[in-house]
């Protein structure tokens, strides 16, 4: 087995189980426990997972790997993302944040005439043999367990754009309204797609009221619409709409 699957396996299975030895993880991995350890050490440089005497386990800071999350309210997120699509038109500019949400948003644009400025791999695989929509992939650090790219690069490249609208994906939606993410270095590149574009459209599902993220991205105030799936949180609702936000339950 190559590394890289043996660290994702290692992940998957304390974000599954909780802790674990690693005599245990060796043994479900079919390799050697100086194997494991090697692994625990570089997982533990790059913040992905926390060492303990004789183990790992898992931190708790971080938005799990997207193939995980894309597969949570599957069927919501696509009634979610039909219901946005309709709300773009034929040749705007869509900045399209990354999540599997804002990913399924991008899905349904297929065959359309657009232009469409990312930061999510997902998306760009999604539209890259689309022949009428012009792509435009973001530059920056490639964050993998997330395919998405952030930093500085990223920041610098939006801010010369300008785009009709931009898709707007969250960790968790506050009872005051506010947006939040669980992963602080995404925030710049979200503020950064809000400064550029006309309106706001964020994309959540019900699992995302209250939702979690130590990370304020944005107010109520900046947002122009939420699509998200009903029954969203009625206080919450209620805070969107009297900030002029309009909600729309699908």
């Amino acid at each position: 087995m190559l590394r890289d699957q043996r660290h994702e396996l290692i992940l998957r299975i304390l974000r599954t189980d909780g802790a674990a030895t690693v005599e245990d993880l060796a043994a479900r991995l079919d390799t050697s426990q100086a194997t494991i350890r090697r692994d625990l050490v570089q997982l533990d440089e790059d913040g992905l997972l926390r060492r303990v005497y004789g183990g790992a386990v898992p931190t708790d800071d971080r938005d799990d790997p997207f193939l995980d999350v894309a597969a949570v309210h599957a069927a919501e997120k696509d009634a979610i993302a039909r219901r946005c699509a309709e709300l773009i038109k034929d040749d705007e500019t869509v900045l399209i944040d990354i999540g599997t949400t804002a990913h399924r948003v991008a899905r349904q644009l297929r065959g359309r005439s657009l232009t469409v400025v990312t930061s999510s791999l997902a998306v760009a695989e999604e539209l890259e043999d689309e022949p009428d929509i012009q792509l435009m992939l973001l530059g920056g650090v490639l964050r993998r367990e997330y395919r998405s790219l952030v930093g500085f690069m990223t920041e610098d490249n939006i801010r010369q754009i300008h785009a009709d609208r931009l898709i707007l994906g969250a960790s968790g939606v506050r009872p005051t309204g506010h947006v939040m993410d669980t992963t602080v270095i995404e925030v710049p590149v979200k503020r950064a797609m809000l400064a550029v574009s006309d309106q706001v459209i964020l994309v959540a599902d019900v699992g995302k009221f209250p939702g979690k993220g130590m990370a304020k991205v944005c107010g109520p105030a900046d947002l122009d619409i939420v699509v998200t799936n009903a029954p969203a949180d009625p206080a919450t609702a209620t805070v969107l709409r009297e900030a002029d936000v309009e909600v729309i339950e699908v």
